[in-house]
Parts: structure tokens; C-alpha cells; sequence
């Protein structure tokens, strides 16, 4: 962990994380909206590592259940490495989670395929609202680009590991 943020008790945030789209096999992604900030501000499942050393693959699988209560060891679940990552400049609003200095994050995305009748318990700290929505609707409803643009990526990704 890295040291405390000033005016805070929390540690630094790693400027690595994740980001999970989750959806089902009919290319149905799930949208959840962010409880920290005053406008519609709709996402995938993000999370930074807790630990420098932390796989990414347990970074997602950690996220993904603290923010929806999906358990990816679930029969149906396939978590999936997209084997992908975005390097993005951290919004200034929420620079003061990192070490001074820190601008720019590290993202590794992957996908989660889940039933189409999947359970979602949100956590209410962090997210106020959900929606499932075709891949193509949810890209233009994801407030970052990276996040869109992985929503867009999902036919080909699945089409490529069905192959």
C-alpha cells in the first residue's frame, strides 16, 4: 500500500486497476453508475490493485464482487484476459487519491461473461443505479473512452476466442 492521502485515512491509490465488462452471451453489458458525482457519470466495474504485487486477474475478480456481488467463480462466470491495457490521464478530480505527482493510470481490461439472469447487489457507497444494455447502447452511455471503447470491442473478443 502506498502512503496516506493528505486529509484522509485512506492509503494512496495504485495507478494500476481494471476495468470488467461484464455481460451475457447475448451481448447484453451491464452499466452501473457512479454515486460520487452529480451527473450520470455510467461505467463498467473499475477498481485499482489493493497491492503493487496483486495479479490483475484478483484485482478484478476482488472489484467485480465488492461492486455488483457477482462471484466470478461461479458456474457460468468466465472471466476472460482481454489481454489489453490503456494508459489514461486520471481526471482531476480524483488525483487527490493518488501520490502527489501521479497523473496517469494503467488499466488492464477483461471481460466477464455471466447468465443472462444474473443477480447484481450493488455497493451503495459506490455505485447507485445499474442498467443492462445492448454492447452498442452501453458504449455510448459509458462516460470514459477507454470504457466505451471496450464495450465496442466485445463481438470481435468473443468472436476471436470462440475461434
Amino acid at each position: 500500500m502506498g502512503q496516506i492521502s493528505a486529509g484522509d485515512k485512506r492509503p494512496f491509490k495504485i495507478p494500476e486497476s481494471v476495468l470488467v465488462v461484464i455481460h451475457t452471451p447475448a451481448l447484453q453489458v451491464l452499466l452501473i453508475r457512479r454515486a460520487d458525482v452529480a451527473s450520470d457519470y455510467w461505467q463498467s466495474v473499475t477498481g485499482s490493485k489493493d497491492a503493487p504485487d496483486e495479479p490483475f486477474e484478483h484485482t478484478a475478480a476482488r472489484e467485480v464482487r465488492e461492486e455488483t456481488g457477482i462471484d466470478v467463480a461461479q458456474p457460468g462466470h468466465h472471466l476472460t484476459d482481454w489481454r489489453l491495457e490503456n494508459v489514461y490521464e486520471i481526471y482531476p478530480r480524483w488525483r487527490h487519491r493518488y501520490a502527489p505527482g501521479v497523473t496517469h493510470n494503467r488499466e488492464h481490461v477483461f471481460g466477464l461473461q455471466v447468465p443472462a439472469a444474473t443477480a447484481v447487489c450493488l455497493n451503495p457507497r459506490e455505485h447507485d443505479g445499474l442498467v443492462w444494455l445492448p454492447y452498442l447502447q452501453a458504449a455510448e452511455r459509458c462516460f470514459s473512452p477507454s470504457n466505451a471503447e471496450a464495450c465496442l470491442m466485445l463481438p470481435r473478443l468473443l468472436a476471436k476466442a470462440a475461434a
